[in-house]
């Protein structure tokens, strides 16, 4: 959102896909700084809008990426950086002021997937194009979108679970715990979801649309679960690593096992329940592809340039790169030894036995 699919050959498509993509993003401009020529373009300020803060890999990875990333092609652009801290409303007020300090692009990853459709309207009309980013706004087409095959990440972490279960002998039923109901990637992770569990023979007991992507508030939910449910739960498809971390506390505030959990996103947090054996599975979505991505496309439109999408969804041209499943047999190939992660930052205290256990060092 397969467990022994997804190994050297998985993560070096991806890697493939990406510089592939990312050559072609910047076909027109390359890494030329804008000093040279471009009209105007040399000090343009682009905004870069991110939706919350219940994820920490805005805060600590698309933002210092995608600036860095633009400061590489136009060293005299500027990056207006705001988080709306899932507030759909104060987004619309964020991209307003973007808007009035004369941005030449917006990038976009809405709050509400409806709402941003505002910000589109008001954004074209004044001939700023706008990128949605990581989720997709469906009602008004963007000028461009790109992220992981949301669709996709989904299916890829059910069919991880469904698979570990047949494996191991598990029976039983599941539990979904699904992202943001005005998020529109949740509801295109949440189809892939039902696109491996369904037929998978487990029953699905119950499933949630978690407001906001909120941990807390999954892990209230799953509390519930757990006392109506108990046994019979085998395992749980959680959307992303905040929602799996929620249901984890819950069936450790329960005081009974816990299930194999999925999740999504490769955070810090999940990497380590991953190696101590709390959470299942994540995903592997290395954000500089998408953050440089986004800022190649971004440069393109600021110089007058319009990108060809690579595929087109919501009728808009798309890029959307293909992630990997990560499980404690594949955590050390795919985020330690591809220098994603350090594990001087994540084996620490606790952990620290774990990853010596798995190689990693």
């Amino acid at each position: 959102m397969n467990r022994t699919q997804m190994r050297t050959t998985a993560f070096a498509a991806v890697a493939v896909i990406a510089g592939a993509a990312l050559t072609a993003c910047g076909s027109d401009s390359g890494t030329t700084d804008a000093g040279s020529g471009g009209g105007g373009a040399a000090d343009a300020k682009v905004a870069f809008l991110m939706p919350d803060l219940a994820s920490t890999r805005y805060e600590l990875q698309d933002k210092p990426l995608f600036e860095a990333k633009m400061k590489e092609l136009c060293s005299g652009c500027s990056v207006i950086y705001q988080n709306a801290d899932s507030d759909a409303a104060k987004q619309q007020q964020q991209a307003n002021s973007a808007l009035a300090q004369g941005v030449k692009a917006i990038v976009l990853d809405p709050v509400d997937s409806a709402a941003a459709a505002t910000i589109v309207k008001t954004a074209q009309a004044q001939n700023v194009p706008v990128i949605a980013y990581d989720r997709p706004i469906p009602a008004t087409p963007a000028d461009y979108y790109i992220s992981f095959d949301n669709e996709k990440i989904g299916s890829m972490i059910g069919q991880s679970l469904v698979d570990h279960l047949k494996a191991e002998k598990i029976e039983g039923g599941l539990l979904q715990v699904n992202g943001s109901p005005t998020d529109a990637a949740a509801g295109l992770i949440k189809k892939g979801i039902h696109t491996a569990i369904d037929p998978s023979g487990h029953k699905l007991l119950a499933e949630y649309d978690t407001p906001d992507w909120q941990p807390e508030k999954a892990q209230t939910w799953v509390s519930g679960q757990i006392t109506q449910f108990g046994d019979k739960i085998a395992g749980v498809v959680a959307a992303n690593d905040g929602t799996a971390g929620g249901t984890i506390a819950a069936f450790k505030a329960a005081g009974g096992k816990v299930p194999p959990v999925t999740g999504n996103d490769a955070e810090t947090a999940a990497a380590q329940r991953i190696i101590s054996g709390d959470q299942y599975n994540t995903i592997s979505k290395p954000i500089k592809i998408v953050a440089e991505a986004a800022a190649n496309v971004a440069w393109d439109f600021v110089q007058g340039n319009k990108p060809e999408g690579k595929a087109t969804l919501y009728d808009t041209p798309s890029e959307l790169f293909v992630p990997t499943v990560v499980t404690k047999e594949n955590i050390k190939e795919v985020l330690f030894d591809s220098g994603i992660m350090k594990a001087s930052e994540v084996c620490t205290g606790a952990y620290a036995e774990g990853c010596a256990e798995l190689g990693i060092k």
